[in-house]
């Protein structure tokens, strides 16, 4: 197989196919260049293999343990490339020694197209992130949209998170179910210093309470009827790493006095064993739930709520920042349309008010599939009303009330609506910086001509004076 040593330049970036099946890796190249990238390929057995420096990201097919030699010596020459491997056959020991030889991802064949690409692209943007900064970019230069906003709850809590990113401290993450914590968590992980490390991810709500407790500690063989052998559970996988424990408020008393032993003294034993395991693993939890609430009502202890309680990161529901809205949907209308390969150029105004007037009770998770139904579904280059689920047009009684009421005053237009949160947020961000636009910019995550821009059209100007 023949290396591409320089491939032509591309927004999306150089990834590197290391597979020793000419078929398998023709076939993931051509997944590649279709989505925008350059491509090279490669025998991840010969020694020039990994000494390409520029590449973007590495796809590498683990068929032996000698592969994983090639990972942990990829991953030493290229620090800033992202890494996915992709095994024949999956097991949890498997993802854990490609995770911790320092993959980014680990994929099982047959690898779904849109699949492949949704992981590459997130392990892309954790390199991103992962790379020296003084602040979490989980902002406007993220690829991730569900993070996305300028509403000043949500710039305070990436501040938040940014600065708890890098200590070993507990982290508490409540809000309405489809926010984004789980997004929000693995950008801690990213940011910190274990974003090496395994970042495993279990939803108490998701599984049976009998079987919660073998899943996140393991368990040994005989523990209980259909235990035939030793197992090891999620919490010793995200060894090195991040266990993130969503839903912790379906959590039962018995797994909640565990979890808190564990918190205690970073040791566990498997269900059936008496034999204790130290562990050394970061914990973050979310709950869509308000825990004091639980503890008032005696189902939750108040003992493990002090102890997860260290850092709470509290994320507001969609509909109580509705200017991120248009921001969010155009990243995921972007995301989709490479994905679902649609010429969609954006949404038109009628649309784009349509969606900033719901009030979506399944937040951003909400919002992403609505966005994604309307790529799928859009007749034009443009999503229009009629691309969007009925529940977000007027019904025929609201157009004719309006056509019939000719004294009803004029809806804002949307810059409108829009220009008041805009002013208020650059206000509150420019008087905590002093009025200095250059640290105001910064804090912003915009450059100073925008912010200028910005200023004069909203009509602000120097502390506060209508300009």
């Amino acid at each position: 197989m023949d290396q591409t040593p320089e491939p032509t330049p591309t927004d999306a970036g150089y990834v590197l196919v290391l597979d020793s099946d000419p078929r398998g890796a023709a076939a993931l190249a051509d997944c590649l260049r279709a989505a925008g990238f350059a491509v090279g390929t490669a025998d991840p057995r010969e020694p020039a293999a990994s000494e390409e420096a520029a590449w973007t990201a590495a796809l590498l097919e683990l068929s032996g343990p000698e592969d994983l030699a090639t990972l942990r010596d990829l991953r030493r020459r290229a620090r800033g490339t992202a890494i996915l491997a992709i095994a024949s056959f999956g097991t949890v020991e498997g993802a854990v020694a490609a995770m911790r030889e320092g993959a980014d991802d680990y994929l099982v064949k047959p690898v779904v197209d849109r699949e492949l690409l949704a992981s590459l692209r997130r392990a892309i943007d954790r390199r991103r992130l992962s790379s020296p900064s003084p602040r979490l970019s989980i902002s406007t230069s993220s690829t991730l949209p569900e993070v996305l906003g300028r509403d000043p709850r949500m710039i305070k809590l990436q501040s938040l998170a940014a600065s708890v990113a890098g200590t070993r401290a507990t982290v508490l993450i409540t809000g309405e179910s489809g926010t984004g914590k789980s997004l929000i968590a693995r950008a801690i992980h990213r940011a910190s210093p274990r974003a090496s490390g395994p970042f495993i991810e279990i939803s108490c709500g998701s599984i049976a309470e009998t079987l919660l407790e073998s899943e996140l500690f393991g368990h040994v063989q005989g523990a209980f009827t259909g235990a035939i052998a030793d197992r090891r559970g999620r919490l010793l996988a995200a060894h090195g790493g991040t266990l993130f424990l969503d839903e912790i408020n379906s959590a039962s008393p018995a797994l909640q006095l565990k979890l808190l032993r564990v918190l205690q003294e970073r040791t566990f034993e498997p269900v059936g064993s008496n034999d204790p395991i130290e562990v050394d693993v970061r914990i973050v939890l979310a709950s869509n739930q308000p825990l004091e609430r639980l503890v008032a009502e005696g189902r939750f202890r108040q003992d493990l709520y002090y102890r997860i309680n260290v850092v709470p990161l509290e994320v507001p529901p969609l509909r109580d920042r509705r200017q991120d809205v248009p921001e969010l949907a155009e990243a995921f209308l972007q995301r989709f349309a490479v994905e679902h390969a649609r010429p969609i150029a954006g949404l038109d105004a009628e649309a784009t008010r349509a969606i900033v007037s719901y009030h979506f009770p399944g937040n951003v998770r909400e919002l992403e599939n609505l966005v994604e139904r309307a790529v799928v579904l859009a007749r034009g280059h443009l999503v229009t009303l009629a691309d969007l689920p009925e529940t977000l047009r007027p019904s025929p009684s609201e157009t004719s009330a309006d056509v019939r009421v000719e004294s009803a005053p004029a809806r804002p237009t949307l810059e409108e609506a829009l220009a008041e949160p805009e002013r208020r947020i650059l206000t509150e961000a420019l008087r905590a910086n002093g009025w200095n636009r250059t640290r105001t910019a910064a804090s912003l995550g915009i450059d100073r001509t925008t912010l200028y821009k910005r200023m004069r059209r909203l009509g602000i100007g120097a502390e506060g004076r209508v300009a």
